[in-house]
C-alpha cells in the first residue's frame, strides 16, 4: 500500500535522513521510533509532502508521488506534532474550514464534520472556541481534522505529546477504532507502551537510518535475554559480573545504578542458578526483582542509553 525507497534529506551539513526504506501493507499500523534528532519528523514530513526529498521515492498504492500537488496525496491524512488549529474559531468551524480546503462542501462536508466530531467525542463542545479547549481536546480535534477527507493512509507525528492520561487513552480508543475500520497508520512516538499497544510492526531509526524493521516479537529476539534480574547485594557487584556470565542460563551480566542486572532466558531456572552462585560465594542478596523483555529495552539496546538533546 505504501513504500518509501531510499529517502535522503540534508539540511546544510546535517544528513537528517540517509537512505530510509520501508513498506506498509494496507490496514497495517507501523510505529516509527527513534531518539531525539533521529530523523522521524523529517521522514513523516517527506511522506506527507511538506518536505521534498533530496533523492528517493515515495509510492502510494503503486503510484509515485511526483509533486507537491500530485492528486495521489489526497489519500494521505496528517496529524502534525504541533497543533494546527484556529483558536478563535469553534471546533465545528475549524473542521468546516479544513474540510473546505479538502474540497468538501454542502451535505458532504456536514456529514464529514459530524463523523469526525463523533469519533473524537467533541460533538457536545463543537460550538465552543478552541481556545477554551483543554490540551487533550485540542489534540483530539487535530486528529479529527486529518480524517475529514476519508484518507487511506493516516500519519500521526507524536499525537499524544503533553496530554493527560485520560486524554491519551481517549486518543488511543479513537486510533484503535480507525484500525478496526482498516485504516493504514504511520505512528511516531516516544512512548514505548503506546507503540506496544497500537503497532503491528516497528521501524526503529537513528542518525537518519533504519536500524531495525520488524514485529515486536522479532525485535524482542534482538535482546541478549528474554528476562532481566535486578539483584541488590551488599558491597561492590562489579567484580562479580564476569563470573556470573559463566553461570549456566545467564546471557548477560552488568552493573547498573549499583545493582546487578543479569539477563536470563528461563526465569525460574536462571533465578535459581544466579542465587545459588551468589550464596556459594557468601554474597548476601538484599533484594531481587525481575522484568520481561520490553520495547524500551529493545530501543535502548539498539540506540544506546546516552542522553540526546537534539
Amino acid at each position: 500500500m505504501f513504500q518509501a525507497q531510499n529517502l535522503k534529506k540534508r539540511f546544510g551539513a546535517v544528513q537528517a535522513v540517509d537512505g530510509v526504506s520501508f513498506a506498509i501493507q494496507a490496514g497495517e499500523t507501523v510505529g516509527l521510533l527513534g531518539p531525539n534528532g533521529a530523523g522521524k519528523t523529517t521522514i513523516v514530513s517527506m511522506i506527507a509532502g511538506l518536505l521534498t526529498p533530496d533523492s528517493g521515492e515515495i509510492r502510494l498504492e503503486g503510484r509515485a508521488i511526483a509533486s507537491d500537488t500530485d492528486p495521489v496525496k489526497r489519500a494521505i491524512g496528517f496529524v502534525p506534532q504541533d497543533l494546527a488549529l484556529f483558536e478563535k474559531l469553534g471546533g465545528r468551524e475549524n473542521l468546516a474550514l479544513f474540510g473546505a480546503l479538502y474540497g468538501l462542501k454542502g451535505a458532504e462536508l456536514d456529514r464529514a464534520v459530524d463523523m469526525a466530531l463523533g469519533l473524537v467525542g467533541l460533538a457536545d463542545r463543537q460550538k465552543d472556541a478552541v481556545e477554551a479547549y483543554s490540551g487533550g481536546m485540542k489534540r483530539r480535534l487535530n486528529l479529527a481534522a486529518a480524517l475529514l477527507h476519508d484518507p487511506k493512509l493516516l500519519i500521526l507525528d507524536e499525537p499524544t505529546v503533553g496530554v493527560d492520561p485520560q486524554s491519551r487513552n481517549a486518543i488511543f480508543d479513537n486510533l484503535e477504532a480507525l484500525k478496526q475500520r482498516g485504516l493504514t497508520l504511520i505512528y511516531t512516538t516516544h512512548y514505548m507502551e503506546e507503540a506496544e499497544r497500537l503497532c503491528d510492526r516497528l521501524v526503529i531509526v537513528d542518525h537518519g537510518r533504519v536500524l531495525k524493521d520488524g514485529t515486536l516479537q522479532s525485535l524482542y529476539a534482538e535482546l541478549p535475554a528474554a528476562n532481566l534480574l535486578e539483584v541488590e547485594i551488599e558491597g561492590d557487584g562489579a567484580p562479580l559480573c564476569e563470573g556470573l556470565r559463566c553461570v549456566a542460563g545467564v546471557a548477560s551480566a552488568e552493573l547498573r545504578a549499583g545493582r546487578l542486572a543479569v539477563g536470563v532466558d528461563n526465569l525460574a531456572m536462571g533465578s535459581a542458578a544466579v542465587l545459588a552462585w551468589l550464596a556459594a560465594r557468601g554474597v548476601p542478596v538484599l533484594h531481587l526483582a525481575s522484568e520481561r523483555a520490553t520495547l524500551e529495552a529493545v530501543f535502548l539496546n539498539l540506540t544506546g542509553r546516552s542522553l540526546r538533546d537534539a
